[in-house]
């Protein structure tokens, strides 16, 4: 189990690379700055700082040696995009050697040292595999059916349990625009706040972004708030481009560091 674990933090990982290829600002942008670190100390807790591992991916290179005035930005952009094809390679690499040569033991080592931040990000990147086991339950007894946002909420609080043991659904937020609002989790010793999202018809993509921007001026002034992991749950793909708006709104705003989590 802890092996597995493991394994689905360097997929989930692998599985973000399609969404940060020929974004703007490429390898400046806040969406694969954050990225990198987390991939980084992935490999670092999982591999050691001493191994061969941690330079395989740190040695990548995403930009161009050699440059000139007239360079089309064609030219950085392909730079860009081909380092990551190689990071897609080399974690590839890493789920096999750790599928074929690694034991439960070390595995163990490396998700018991994950960071708070990255728990909750692993509950969003499983909550649909969730979902669809509990649907096939033993003799067709009766199961909890994800219809609202309020049938994620109670299945996503379950799921939490697994982490923390300190969990506040529905803390009132400090008062913004003239109005105060809560939050769905608060994970008050891990200054967490997260907020979920169900899509529905007539729900655009224009309207889930203009929402989550007024979630990020809100929850930016909550006292116990340093991380915003705002997680919308979309399974019937009615989002036209989710990763377009997760690297829209994924970003630091006043020291809050804000993520948005879209799947499946």
């Amino acid at each position: 189990m802890e092996k597995q674990k493991a394994i689905e933090i360097l997929e989930k990982q692998r599985a973000e690379i399609n969404g940060l290829k020929n974004i703007s600002d490429s390898s400046s942008s806040p969406a694969f700055t954050k990225w990198h670190r987390d991939t980084k100390i992935a490999v670092e807790k999982f591999f050691g700082k001493e191994k061969g591992h941690i330079n395989d991916f740190l040695d990548i290179n995403y930009n161009l040696f050699c440059f000139y005035s007239d360079t089309p930005e064609s030219e950085f952009v392909k730079a860009y995009n081909d380092g990551l094809d190689k990071a897609n390679a080399i974690l590839n690499s890493f789920i096999h050697e750790i599928n074929n040569y690694c034991g439960d033991e070390i595995a163990k080592s490396f998700t018991s040292t994950l960071s708070p931040v990255s728990n909750v990000e692993l509950l969003c990147n499983r909550f649909h595999s969730v979902v669809r086991q509990l649907r096939h339950r033993h003799s067709d007894r009766t199961t909890i059916d994800i219809n609202d946002e309020y049938d994620v909420q109670d299945l996503f609080h379950s799921l939490l349990t697994l982490f923390f043991d300190d969990i506040r659904d529905e803390e009132w937020t400090p008062s913004y625009a003239g109005a105060c609002a809560r939050v769905d989790f608060l994970l008050k010793q891990e200054q967490i706040i997260i907020e979920l999202k169900k899509t529905r018809k007539g729900l655009t993509g224009k309207v889930v972004g203009e929402e989550l921007m007024i979630d990020t001026q809100r929850y930016k002034s909550h006292p116990d708030c340093k991380h915003l992991i705002c997680f919308v749950y979309d399974p019937d793909g009615l989002l036209k481009n989710p990763r377009g708006l997760e690297n829209d709104l994924t970003k630091i705003v006043d020291d809050l560091n804000v993520k948005v989590i879209i799947r499946p």
